[in-house]
């Protein structure tokens, strides 16, 4: 599937330092240490709505995570997909009369427009599910002849008991993963299944429903399954950064890793799981099944992109906070003084700038602290003024290349 354009990202004096990020699965900050190539994957959308500003919110701080890499000397694989057959997918189209298909390359070329708005680098290998239905039927037949599965009305069932280290990632207790398990998207009260964390691996055909050949008869995969073989089939096992919002911790990449670890004997399936913290309005958690979003698209009818870009920046990309408004005033008066000092013809030496904002995205991508420094050498140019007329240009580098903000 096509992606979208990427921006130039210019290169820095010097190189950047590794990078560090909370770990989720180690309950701690670690050091990254990829190869030449650092390798992540990061959970797409369902296309069945516009992207909010909670989608942003996520796909910017790996953004972040990919800009780190780069000016730290390495090659990025990214890989991400897009959930282009799923439940909430088919019923929003049943609802709306559009036909599945229909809603789901709008709302995925849409993405597209908001992400290359936001400058956000795009993956690599950008896959939709109904690309790789064979890959991910293969996957569930690999998975099978290891003796992980079970069947259950023809529906294809991952076994918790083949997975021994199940909750490893999460860190959650069972009776969490029971309470999770069936607010996002789990049965555990199936009647059949072994256990009741047992999750769906193919989904047998139901009627008025889309469906594949597969070895286990026509239907279409389950949710974790599908990323696990995208990322298998791009990335393969032991790649360095699994990502995607903290509601996917738990069954989303618990489920995965233990997919992939039984399908690829690497453990961990993922050298590091890493969320972003949840974005509210009004109080409760931005969904597309509450309704309460703030849609990218939207937003960019009135403000700069780059404004939007700020606003989200302001916070940790792991902290929970709310949307208000007065967030976008900020970052657009922030945005203006940023420009109005990079346009002088001079300023304050800007070394000291490159450093504080390599060092704190580098550590568990502080973006605040690098606003915070970008804004101490803004408020001097633009109130004392400087002699080195390379500084505003270097600084607007600096800009660019690390925080993805075009000045």
């Amino acid at each position: 599937m096509r992606s979208w354009s990427a921006p130039t990202v210019p290169g820095l004096p010097g190189a950047g330092v590794p990078l560090r990020l909370f770990d989720t699965a180690a309950r701690e900050v670690v050091t990254t240490r990829p190869g030449a190539t650092a390798r992540m994957y990061v959970c797409g959308i369902t296309p069945y709505d516009a992207t909010h500003i909670g989608h942003a919110n996520t796909y910017l701080a790996f953004d972040l995570v990919n800009r780190a890499w780069l000016d730290a000397g390495h090659q990025v694989h990214f890989t991400q997909n897009a959930t282009d057959v799923d439940d909430p997918l088919l019923e929003r189209a049943e609802r709306t009369g559009v036909d599945w298909r229909e809603l789901a390359e709008r709302e995925i070329e849409l993405f597209r427009t908001d992400m290359e708005a936001l400058r956000v680098l795009p993956p690599r290998d950008y896959v939709a599910v109904t690309e790789v239905i064979g890959q991910v039927a293969d996957l569930v037949e690999v998975l099978r002849d290891k003796g992980a599965t079970y069947e259950l009305d023809g529906d294809v069932y991952f076994d918790v008991s083949a997975a021994p280290k199940f909750g490893a990632v999460s860190g959650y207790s069972e009776e969490r993963m029971l309470a999770l398990f069936g607010e996002r998207g789990g049965d555990p009260g199936r009647q059949g299944k072994k256990h009741p964390l047992d999750w769906l691996l193919w989904r047998a055909e139901r009627p008025g429903e889309p469906s594949w050949p597969s070895v286990f008869g026509p239907g279409r995969p389950g949710w974790h399954i599908e990323c696990t073989a995208i990322a298998l089939a791009n990335l393969s096992g032991g790649f360095d950064v699994a990502g995607g919002g903290s509601d996917l911790i738990f069954p989303h990449h618990e489920c995965g890793a233990h997919e992939g670890h039984v399908a690829s004997g690497e453990w961990p399936f993922a050298k590091a799981y890493v969320h972003a913290g949840m974005v509210a309005l009004d109080g409760e958690k931005m969904s597309k099944s509450k309704g309460n979003l703030v849609f990218v698209s939207r937003l960019r009818r009135e403000s700069d992109p780059m404004a939007i870009r700020l606003a989200l920046l302001a916070h940790h990309y792991r902290s929970d906070w709310e949307w208000t408004a007065g967030l976008l005033t900020s970052a657009e008066a922030r945005l203006e003084r940023w420009r109005s000092a990079a346009a002088l013809a001079a300023g304050p030496d800007a070394g000291a700038v490159l450093e504080r904002v390599r060092d704190r995205m580098a550590d568990d991508l502080d973006a605040p602290g690098a606003l915070a420094a970008v804004d101490d050498w803004a408020e001097r140019a633009l109130s004392e003024g400087g002699t080195d007329p390379g500084a505003p240009a270097l600084v607007a580098r600096i800009v660019d290349t690390l925080l993805g903000v075009a000045l």
